[in-house]
């Protein structure tokens, strides 16, 4: 649960702070001594519950009440001060709680656990009114995001996109606030990055809700990571398929070569996010190994036309590659197709010359001639 303290009182905004550090599942979001400064923050950051004091030096803790419902509805205000006449004044903005100071540990326990029920029951029974509904993500060759009961999700901003494809690359694990800033925000001052940040984490959560997830992204103890449950992530489930396929045989190769298909292309391949170079590497090199297994199988089964072309689609995305070079050369050899052996080598030497300025190796010479 994502909380909020206002209070023009230094002292108790500590005192809170230490309370709100030893409750479980509680996120102190951000703690402020003035109206102002929390109605920003709010604006461009999710918030479940606020603790406000009424009387907020020249500010009315009521008001700014009603404005951060404004704000956002469904915001949950406890009233914690030192006023107790005006706890009657106060319900007349739906608080879930009214607390005197000075607080114990114990009742501050007592709010927060029916703020966590109230949430709860809400979430609940926005589940139970909605259909199942799954969110679908294509990131091989592409990044687009849809769910199965609406359209594809418009973005409020870059920086939300790529931050949701960020998390979307870290596979539900955690990522340190400080990670983020360093990778997304490179060459920010510190203090506009994490408003920049902020504002991208309320920009996502807002369009995902939409179509129902905003409590995907998951925020707590400075870190951010995204629930796979209800997602379907192509490049994911493409990498978990290739590695329930360890050996390629006749009761799997129709689900190996539908796999093979699948492999779009490069990982968000329509985007220049640096962050992403090496992860985009590591999956090109899982998809090279699983493709060059199934056409090999495919050459020992004589299936030459299927094998040739996932082979030439390896090579096209490596000319240079030398096992590959020598799949397709094997390929072609065992077909019998001497027109497109030569057509190939003769290419693949004028490219690896005009290039690199380099012959083809004694290998790949030696194999071309045995089937030449």
């Amino acid at each position: 649960m994502r909380v909020l303290i206002v209070d023009d009182e230094p002292a108790m905004l500590l005192a809170m702070e230490r309370l709100l550090s030893k409750v479980e599942h509680v996120e102190l979001v951000g703690g402020f001594q003035t109206a102002s400064e929390a109605l920003e923050f709010v604006r461009v950051t999710d918030v479940d519950l606020a603790f406000l004091d009424i009387k907020i030096a020249a500010d009315n803790g009521l008001e700014l009440a009603r404005s951060l419902r404004s704000i956002c509805t469904d915001l949950d205000i406890v009233f914690v001060t030192s006023h107790s006449d005006y706890a009657f004044e106060a319900f007349d903005v739906y608080p879930l709680d009214y607390m005197v100071k000075p607080i114990s540990r114990n009742r501050l326990a007592q709010t927060i656990s029916r703020a966590a029920s109230k949430r709860n029951a809400s979430l609940h029974a926005e589940n139970v009114a909605l259909p199942a509904n799954r969110l679908i993500i294509r990131g091989l060759g592409c990044f687009e995001v849809s769910s199965e009961q609406a359209d594809t999700l418009k973005w409020i901003s870059k920086k939300s996109m790529e931050l949701f494809a960020y998390l979307l690359v870290h596979q539900g694990k955690s990522v340190t606030k400080a990670r983020i800033l360093e990778d997304i925000f490179p060459e920010m001052p510190l203090k506009n990055a994490e408003i920049y940040l902020n504002t991208a984490v309320y920009q996502l959560r807002k369009v995902l809700s939409l179509h129902g997830f905003k409590e995907i992204v998951i925020s707590a103890q400075e870190q951010y990571r995204v629930q796979l449950d209800h997602i379907d992530v192509d490049f994911i489930q493409f990498e978990q398929a290739v590695t329930e396929l360890p050996e390629i045989n006749i009761a799997n190769e129709a689900m190996a070569i539908e796999l093979e298909k699948h492999y779009a292309g490069e990982l968000l391949e329509d985007k220049s996010f640096e962050w992403v170079n090496l992860e985009r590497e590591r999956l090109s090199i899982v998809y090279d190994s699983f493709a060059k297994r199934l056409a090999s199988w495919l050459l020992d089964q004589k299936r030459y036309r299927e094998a040739a072309h996932i082979a030439r689609r390896i090579v096209s995305r490596n000319e240079f590659e030398e096992e590959s070079t020598m799949l397709l050369l094997n390929i072609y050899g065992a077909m019998g197709d001497r027109q497109s052996l030569h057509h190939y080598y003769e290419d693949y030497a004028q490219s690896l010359f005009q290039e690199l300025g380099l012959q083809p190796s004694p290998a790949i010479q030696q194999l071309y001639e045995q089937y030449e």
